[in-house]
């Protein structure tokens, strides 16, 4: 599979029109440490749970963009870590026809809400086979802190000084 091209064109015709299509999801990293087992099962009391989440994007092909969603999630529990989790789930999509000023926000809005309920089972299943109950995550709105963002990028753009001769 490693010398394999990826393509959008997998059965779709190019009509002019704009078209998206998820080609593949995987997980491309995932790591689950518990480095105080067994004693942790002897604790008492609920650990602190701190998420992170991290998105990417990058071209990989011709129309085609990996989309990288990166979660990392810690427990705490007496000052001493329960367990930490680093999953990276990505996808790649097919992007043919959509206009430069669209295919940005579908990157890091869209495609990551179409991602997230996968990577939400992957961490899942990893928290629980590591013997602890299974983290369910709420439902993210992607496109929100998408705009928020870019508000906040636009705000800070504004507030710069602009560049000039001394």
């Amino acid at each position: 599979m490693a010398d394999e091209q990826f393509s959008a064109d997998q059965g779709i015709s190019d009509d002019g029109q704009p078209q998206v299509g998820m080609i593949a999801q995987y997980v491309k990293d995932l790591s689950f440490e518990n480095p105080n087992a067994p004693h942790v099962y002897q604790w008492q009391g609920q650990p602190r749970i701190d998420v992170q989440f991290n998105i990417g994007a990058q071209p990989v092909g011709d129309d085609v963009h990996e989309v990288a969603l990166k979660v990392d999630v810690s427990a705490i529990a007496a000052d001493k870590t329960a367990f930490q989790v680093e999953l990276v789930y990505a996808g790649l999509f097919g992007i043919r026809n959509v206009p430069e000023e669209q295919i940005q926000p579908f990157l890091l809005a869209e495609a990551p809400r179409l991602l997230f309920p996968f990577a939400r089972r992957v961490l899942a299943d990893a928290i629980r086979d590591g013997n602890f109950p299974p983290l369910l995550l709420e439902p993210i709105d992607f496109a929100t802190l998408y705009m928020q963002q870019s508000q906040d990028a636009q705000a800070s753009l504004a507030t710069t000084e602009p560049a000039g001769e001394a």
